[in-house]
């Protein structure tokens, strides 16, 4: 049933993002947009080390992405770049195959499993993280010293 996709606890993640609104020195900046529904997602991020430091995101999506985005901006702070490829490919594969959900700080995502009955609605719910995880990658390449110019 649809009504399973929106519990209140998702409706309240989606209601109360967290780390809205864009940073003003990011070391990368991503935007997705979810071409069927046409959800959409920038996300800035600054990292140190191995690690995101700092985290913004604009969110223009639906319940789904939004409550995803939630889950997102409460737990990146201190992910590292591995630690977010393993939450994209768990939630990834959660949403298309009905593998248990991602562990660790990403495990909140469990509460968006029936989702998986609804293929339309997988890509605006990825939108966030698979952001996230492009940013982190593209800005440990500029900040490494290999990727230093």
């Amino acid at each position: 049933m649809i009504d399973d996709l929106y519990s209140a606890k998702l409706l309240r993640l989606a209601a109360n993002l967290p780390r809205l609104g864009r940073l003003a020195a990011p070391d990368a900046s991503v935007e997705k947009i979810a071409k069927l529904c046409g959800s959409r997602v920038v996300v800035d991020v600054v990292v140190e080390g191995d690690r995101v430091a700092d985290f913004a995101q604009e969110v223009k999506a639906c319940a789904l992405g939004q409550a995803a985005a939630s889950v997102l901006g409460s737990h990146v702070v201190g992910a590292s770049l591995p630690e977010l490829e393993v939450a994209v490919r768990q939630f990834r594969a959660m949403l298309k195959d009905g593998a248990p959900a991602p562990d660790g700080r990403f495990s909140d995502l469990a509460m968006l499993a029936p989702v998986k009955d609804y293929p339309a609605r997988h890509a605006s719910t990825l939108l966030a993280f698979e952001a996230v995880t492009e940013a982190v990658r593209t800005a440990t390449t500029r900040t490494s010293p290999a990727g230093a110019a």
